[in-house]
């Protein structure tokens, strides 16, 4: 496709200007202007894509390595990171970042004051490290309910907007949400519940789900996160690590127009007196003696007192994946919410006001930050009752008016593949981010020119972490499918295999910070952290995280998978990503999965395959040209030994692929 055909429709007077800025080395200022002034959503992606190539000088085979969306003037000016950076005095987004890991303590107060925290007692100092080898204490001798702190925006202000498959908007305001929040909280505390008790929530994202969150945050309580989707046997098991008293759940789940049973799943996961919330006036399933109504346990009282708890006081309950063993069981403290709020304000440049919707669950850490990161920041929380993968969805990003929407790389590929977004004009957003998984540079390309072209902020960390490690944002120019900034008041460093500081290997981090959890309820926290990780020159003890990470010039970084995935073929150590990302270049692979069959010899290269929709190739043709994408795109002497087409991939609630599952698949030869 000529590039130069769409400009000569749209901008024929701008072209010998455009030709000047990309031949005197500014390609940056023409891909800028052409982005204001000359890409539209209704254009095809394929056109944005050759101009994009064409304004860079880059061949097909050089991928994205350039900027793709560049901030104008405004929008650095009126970024939250920015008016962050005024009052150290410093100058950029990468000077403040490297300010906040050397004055955590002042940078943690700024966070503080920014967020509006509001304490029933004021913590004594931020930090404090007097316990010899223990962690670093935060806000000692405060008092307060993070809770609290989600409803200081106008309390007639929305703070949810929940749409329907019917395409119906249900508006929320910070006032009914609070209303019904104490209802809850009091229920809580009539029915015997006491703060520290445990409370599971098994439910979706919904405006009642996200009152009961609050509900048990002010009642003191701990909440458990247990995702909807979970069989009975892996519920049981949470709720049994847990110790929990009390479950709110649903008598049935709506997905795609149909009705699928979920309290039946939880008696089957055991005996734990439940809440069940009905999807109509009555429950449609009869309930077990004991069990209760959700409108007969909400109280009369709708006024309640926050109960003020201390910093490192549990406050909630979240799991890691345990695809092979229990599941890491993560405390949350009261401080958690602290550092999903200053992510959201810091790197996704939230404002009081903007709408951010993240398709996600209660059971993934993405669910509990969501609820953090909207409402201590005093914007709306978009739900969607709802799977984003039906068309329904797309209409209500743009009827809601979303201003940040959350995705997941695989969620991207599947809307490029079906050309879902092509009829879609979602320019009410103005900022993506991605998490779960390794992006794609080109589906993040695509994903931004489908809203006139607007920042994807690549986001990394995990549930021990309360958030990010590595982000990005909207202050610095946007390269698909990387991070353009580490997360603010936590430092990482990158060790190569020899234990070496480099540009490529495992992300080490280095605390302290608020949000990094300092003890799991049934594990060892330190052996399956810090044990023989070798302490840092510079940064003294580092804690495991087991990424795979790269620098790349400019203070960029790229995701290359987990550690653990990493394998050597032909004595080159690569990540699985770099090679997944690489496969599904070729026609007729939707998604895949790499994995190394070591038995005692050289690794050989396994993919499991997910075939694109409408493909006819067989599994040879598929082998054939997953093995040129990967001679083109990565390395010539990398070989595909086998190859497994699968109709899904196995992957956990948070969306994680189940390498371990797949390797169990595998047989030797």
């Amino acid at each position: 496709m000529n590039p130069l055909t769409l400009l000569r429709t749209e901008a024929p007077g701008r072209i010998e200007e455009l030709l000047d800025l990309r031949q005197s080395g500014r390609p940056e200022s023409a891909w800028a202007w052409i982005c204001r002034n000359v890409i539209r959503p209704d254009q095809e992606p394929d056109q944005h894509l050759a101009l994009y190539r064409w304004v860079y000088g880059l061949k097909e085979s050089d991928g994205f390595p350039r900027p793709a969306w560049i901030p104008d003037d405004a929008t650095v000016r009126d970024a939250n990171i920015t008016a962050l950076c005024r009052q150290p005095g410093l100058d950029g987004p990468r000077a403040f970042q490297t300010w906040s890991v050397e004055n955590r303590a002042d940078f943690w107060a700024l966070m503080l004051r920014s967020l509006d925290i509001r304490f029933e007692r004021d913590p004594a100092t931020i930090r404090d490290d007097g316990r010899e080898g223990g962690p670093a204490r935060w806000l000692p001798g405060s008092r307060f309910n993070p809770a609290a702190s989600c409803f200081l925006a106008p309390p007639e202000k929305t703070a949810i907007t929940l749409g329907r498959e019917d395409g119906t908007l249900e508006h929320v305001s910070y006032r009914e949400l609070r209303v019904l929040a104490d209802r809850v909280a009091n229920g809580l505390r009539e029915t015997g519940i006491a703060p520290g008790d445990p409370v599971a929530v098994i439910l979706p994202m919904t405006v009642e789900s996200v009152a009961i969150y609050l509900g048990i945050l002010l009642a003191g309580a701990v909440a458990v996160s247990i995702a909807d989707s979970f069989a009975a046997s892996e519920i049981a098991t949470r709720l049994r690590i847990s110790r929990t008293r009390l479950v709110f759940t649903r008598d049935v789940l709506v997905r795609n127009g149909k009705e699928i049973p979920l309290y039946p799943r939880v008696c089957d996961a055991g005996t734990w007196p439940a809440v069940v919330i009905p999807i109509g006036d009555t429950s449609q399933t009869a309930l077990r003696d004991g069990d209760r109504n959700w409108c007969e346990f909400l109280s009369g009282n709708d006024s309640f007192t926050p109960v003020a708890r201390k910093p490192d006081d549990t406050l909630g309950i979240l799991f890691s994946s345990g695809t092979t063993a229990d599941p890491k069981a993560i405390p949350w403290t009261s401080t958690t919410p602290l550092k999903c709020a200053a992510d959201a304000f810091i790197h996704h440049d939230i404002h009081p006001g903007d709408r951010v919707c993240w398709p996600t669950n209660l059971g993934w850490m993405m669910g509990p930050w969501l609820i953090f990161a909207s409402l201590i920041n005093r914007a709306t929380m978009a739900l969607f009752a709802g799977i984003p993968q039906q068309p329904e969805f797309l209409t209500f990003v743009r009827q809601a008016e979303v201003t940040m929407l959350g995705v997941i790389p695989s969620l991207v590929r599947t809307w490029r593949e079906n050309r879902d977004l092509e009829q879609v004009d979602w320019r009410c957003v103005r900022t993506f981010s991605s998490t779960g998984e390794c992006s794609d540079p080109s589906d993040m390309f695509y994903l931004m020119s489908r809203a006139g072209f607007r920042p994807v902020i690549e986001y990394c960390g995990g549930t021990e972490i309360g958030g990010g490690y590595i982000a990005g944002t909207v202050a610095r120019p946007a390269i698909p499918g990387t991070f353009n900034l580490p997360a603010c008041g936590l430092d990482l460093v990158i060790l190569d295999e020899a234990g070496r500081p480099g540009a490529k290997g495992e992300v080490f981090l280095s605390g302290p910070s608020i949000g990094l959890s300092s003890r799991l309820l049934n594990a060892d926290h330190d052996a399956v952290y810090h044990a023989g990780v070798p302490d840092h020159p510079k940064s003294g003890r580092l804690r495991r995280h087991g990424d795979h990470l790269e620098a790349l010039p400019g203070g960029y970084f790229r995701a290359l998978g987990r550690h653990d995935d990493s394998m050597n073929l032909g004595g080159i150590k690569i990540g699985s990503a770099e090679i997944e990302r690489a496969v599904c270049l070729a026609p007729g692979v939707h998604e895949a999965a790499a994995i190394a069959l070591d038995n005692a010899g050289p690794a050989r290269l396994v993919v499991f395959a997910v075939a694109s929709p409408g493909c006819e190739a067989d599994v040879d043709e598929l082998h054939t040209r997953m093995d040129a994408a990967i001679r083109e795109h990565l390395n010539p002497l990398f070989k595909i030994h086998q190859v497994h087409l699968v109709d899904r991939l196995p992957r956990t609630a948070s969306n994680k692929v189940m390498r371990r599952t797949l390797r169990g698949r595998l047989q030797p030869g």
